[in-house]
C-alpha cells in the first residue's frame, strides 16, 4: 500500500528541472519566491536563473504583488516562455489551455467532456478556450430528436474536428464521424440482375422472319420476359427511392 501511495505522489508531483534546457512551455513546476517587485515576483525553480511571474499572471486580482506573496512562499506555476539564449524564463499561475487555437486542425480527434445540452446539440470541453459544439445531426447516424437521447452532461466522448473559426470563437465537432455507419436494410439490386435477360443469344435473320410470320416479337424475347424485365426495373427504382428517402430522414 505504501509503495502504491508513493507512486501516486510521484505521478502528481511536478518535475524538478535541472537547467533551463529542461523547461518546456506548459510544463508544471514548483518554486519559491525569492524577490518581489512592483511588476511581479521572481521564482527560484532550482536552476541557474530565476523565473519572472508577472502580476497579471497570478490567479487572483491584487493591486500589489505583496498582497499575494511573501518571500519564501512556495508556488506552483506553469512555464510560459523559455529563452535559453537570453537565459530568461517567464511563468504563469493561470493553467494554460490544453488545446490552443493554433493547435486545432480539421480531422483531429479529441476526447472531451459534455458540459451542456441544448435542443440543437451538445457542447463539449476538449481543453480549448471555447467549448466545441456537436450539432444534433452529428451525434449519431440514427435520427436524434434531442441530444439527451445519446449523451448526458459529464459524459466522456470522442469527437472529430469538422471546422473552427477563431474570430467567431467557434469549434464544430462530430461524434457520428467516428462511428461505423449502419448497413442499409434495402436489398442490393444491381443493374446486372435487371439486365440478366440481355445475355440471350441473338436470333438469326431467318428466325426473325419466321417469328414475324407467326406474330411473335422479332427480337426473340417473349412478352412474359419483357414484362419480368419491366417489373425488375420498377423494383430497382422503388428500392433506390426508398434508400434515398431514408438517407434524407437521417441527415
Amino acid at each position: 500500500m505504501a509503495e502504491e501511495l508513493a507512486e501516486n505522489i510521484e505521478e502528481t508531483t511536478p518535475p524538478s528541472p535541472k537547467s533551463i534546457n529542461d523547461l518546456k512551455p506548459k510544463m508544471k513546476v514548483t518554486g519559491k519566491v525569492t524577490r518581489l517587485e512592483l511588476y511581479g515576483a521572481f521564482i527560484d525553480l532550482g536552476i541557474d536563473t530565476n523565473a519572472i511571474l508577472h502580476i497579471s499572471k497570478i490567479d487572483e486580482k491584487v493591486n500589489r504583488i505583496s498582497d499575494a506573496f511573501q518571500v519564501g512562499d512556495e508556488v506552483t506555476v506553469w512555464i510560459e516562455e523559455v529563452d535559453p539564449d537570453r537565459n530568461q524564463v517567464t511563468v504563469t499561475m493561470l493553467e494554460p489551455l490544453a488545446v490552443e487555437w493554433s493547435d486545432l486542425q480539421e480531422g483531429q480527434v479529441y476526447t472531451g467532456t459534455v458540459v451542456r445540452l441544448e435542443k440543437f446539440g451538445a457542447f463539449v470541453n476538449i481543453g480549448a478556450e471555447k467549448e466545441g459544439l456537436i450539432h444534433v445531426s452529428e451525434l449519431s447516424h440514427d435520427f436524434v430528436k434531442h441530444p439527451s437521447e445519446v449523451v448526458k452532461v459529464d459524459d466522456a466522448v470522442e469527437v472529430k474536428v469538422l471546422g473552427f473559426n477563431k474570430r467567431k470563437r467557434r469549434i464544430d465537432l462530430s461524434r457520428k464521424a467516428l462511428l461505423d455507419a449502419p448497413e442499409s436494410e434495402v436489398p442490393a439490386i444491381t443493374i446486372e440482375e435487371v439486365e440478366m435477360d440481355d445475355d440471350e443469344d441473338v436470333p438469326t435473320a431467318m428466325e426473325i422472319a419466321l417469328r414475324q410470320a407467326m406474330g411473335k416479337p422479332s427480337d426473340g424475347r417473349s412478352e412474359s420476359k419483357a414484362a419480368r424485365k419491366s417489373a425488375q426495373r420498377e423494383k430497382l427504382r422503388a428500392a433506390q427511392e426508398d434508400l434515398l428517402s431514408r438517407t434524407l430522414r437521417q441527415s
